[in-house]
């Protein structure tokens, strides 16, 4: 009788446990299905206000064929998420399932270990977490979380109609710049913005303050505020280019140097491009890129995405909204979604959910004590996504669209020229190109493409498309960014511009008298 009544007990217990977990995991799969399919909402508002002007243009038939190859690629896109779902599923029933047999045996014949309340009540803790306490850690970690210039009014070093130039100043105690030393200036991602290069810099985790901890001049290009700039938003890559060289102008009478152009990601590909054009020649003398993508159309994920839409929809009028002023700017909520749909078997809204669910199953201490690096870049993904101008789409558009020519002739034009990697060798520019060994955002075959063309100094990371920004920013990471690693020997961005900066002072020193 007795253990009929613990039974009975143990059942209350789990199903009032049950009820809040069915709660929680109900509108646990509400809240990631919304936060994804709200961009879905507004990419169909511009896709219909874009067609209801097209169908009128469009043969019938072709609309007939088009919208048929549309259906297939969401149906495509559909099976790919089903499956990755499942298979998700499947992770979170072999990581969970032993668990439930051991706690209902225990509890069905009072043996040691976990019961079957405690299970359950376990996994209603589990969502809790997921649902309540981890969405609090990410917002609480905002302070910690990238440049936060606003704090720091003497770090605006320069500005144009478009961009401000800030001064990175040292996170470590006692460190002050040397302002004799070759100074760099950092491009940061468009779309991902800036706040990514410091990451979080009371951790040490920040790639910008990794130049400026070892006294080095160090500055970073923030893009205007888009809807606030109009300015910003009629930007054209020539004047992109201009406000470069007016900035290189200004730190190298500062600083008596040349200017070392770094940029990660997008604004890798755009420093490539600004140097390119010519209008950088006397200023800049090296280049760093990091995971920049130079020919998108060599991609097997983003690029392989836009070449299975059906051609009439690859076009950046579907993801382009227009302003109350008139100005047409590129929506960059849209192109982060973009991001997840083309991988969307890794990364749909249920699959996030029980990612979510399996990585806090085993963490017994509140989210605001998990590892900051999950948390931030969590911030990251919800956060730190902006409109951008039309142009600077157009050039990612046509990198990912059209390949570079056999004799290395880019997609792009600048001031009605051509610009080709070849010229790279003509102007003396010494580069480091680093990239993402995992990386599938920018894949290595992506970022590697003016290997075709040049000699270029490569230096491959562990990871994926921000690990330089995040892990390996640390300076005590087996591949931190001021040390040589790896089987290769091969140089982070930071020990790169050191060596340049040793380099130049023993030219200087043989050119004296004596």
């Amino acid at each position: 009788m007795d253990d009929f009544f613990s039974l009975l007990q143990v059942w209350n217990k789990s199903l009032k446990a049950q009820l809040e977990a069915a709660n929680y995991f109900a509108e646990g799969v509400n809240s990631y299905n919304s936060e994804f399919l709200t961009p879905l909402l507004n990419a169909a508002k511009l896709f219909n206000n874009l067609e209801s002007s097209r169908l009128q243009q469009r043969c019938p038939l072709d609309s007939l064929q088009s919208y048929q190859k549309l259906f297939d690629f969401n149906i495509d896109l559909l099976a790919r998420y089903a499956l990755g779902t499942l298979k998700t599923l499947g992770q979170y029933n072999q990581k969970e399932l032993n668990s439930f047999l051991a706690a209902w045996y225990a509890t069905l014949f009072d043996n040691e270990g976990e019961k079957l309340d405690d299970f359950i009540v376990r996994q209603k803790n589990v969502l809790h977490r997921v649902l309540r306490e981890y969405p609090a850690a990410i917002k609480a970690i905002e302070p910690e979380y990238g440049f936060h210039f606003e704090r720091q009014p003497e770090s605006l070093f320069a500005e144009t109609d478009r961009f401000f130039l800030r001064r990175v100043q040292p996170t470590e105690k006692g460190i002050e710049i040397d302002e004799s030393l070759k100074p760099v200036i950092i491009i940061p991602p468009f779309v991902l913005g800036s706040n990514i290069l410091a990451f979080l810099p009371g951790e040490k985790k920040s790639y910008a303050h990794s130049f400026a901890n070892r006294a080095i001049p160090t500055y970073i290009r923030i893009m205007k505020n888009i809807h606030d700039t109009p300015a910003v938003q009629t930007m054209t890559l020539e004047e992109d280019v201009l406000d470069t060289r007016y900035f290189c102008e200004k730190v190298q009478q500062k600083h008596g140097g040349k200017v070392t152009l770094n940029g990660y990601c997008q604004g890798g590909f755009s420093a490539l491009c600004n140097i390119l054009s010519g209008k950088l020649d006397g200023l800049v003398d090296a280049l760093i890129t990091c995971v920049a993508p130079m020919d998108g159309t060599r991609s097997r994920g983003l690029g392989q995405f836009l070449r299975q839409l059906p051609k009439q929809f690859n076009d950046l009028d579907y993801g382009t909204k227009t302003l109350a002023n008139g100005n047409r700017i590129a929506d960059g909520d849209l192109m982060g979604w973009v991001y997840k749909l083309k991988s969307i078997e890794g990364s749909g809204p249920m699959i996030s959910f029980l990612n979510d669910i399996m990585m806090l199953t085993d963490q017994h201490r509140p989210p605001r004590q998990l590892n900051k690096t999950v948390v931030a870049l969590n911030y990251w993904l919800q956060n730190e996504r902006s409109d951008i101008p039309l142009s600077v789409t157009e050039m990612s558009f046509k990198s990912y669209n059209i390949p570079i020519t056999e004799d290395g002739t880019l997609p792009i034009t600048l001031f009605d020229k051509k610009l080709n990697f070849r010229d790279m060798r003509e102007k003396d520019i010494r580069w480091l190109l680093c990239y993402g060994e995992t990386d599938d955002l920018v894949e290595k075959e992506v970022a590697l493409a003016p290997l075709d063309f040049l000699d270029v100094e490569v230096t491959p990371f562990p990871k994926g498309h921000v690990a330089i920004a995040t892990s390996w920013s640390h300076p005590e990471s087996s591949c931190a960014l001021d040390s040589v690693f790896g089987e290769g020997n091969h140089r982070g961005p930071v020990r790169f511009h050191l060596d340049l900066i040793a380099e130049n002072k023993k030219k200087r020193e043989k050119q004296l008298p004596g």
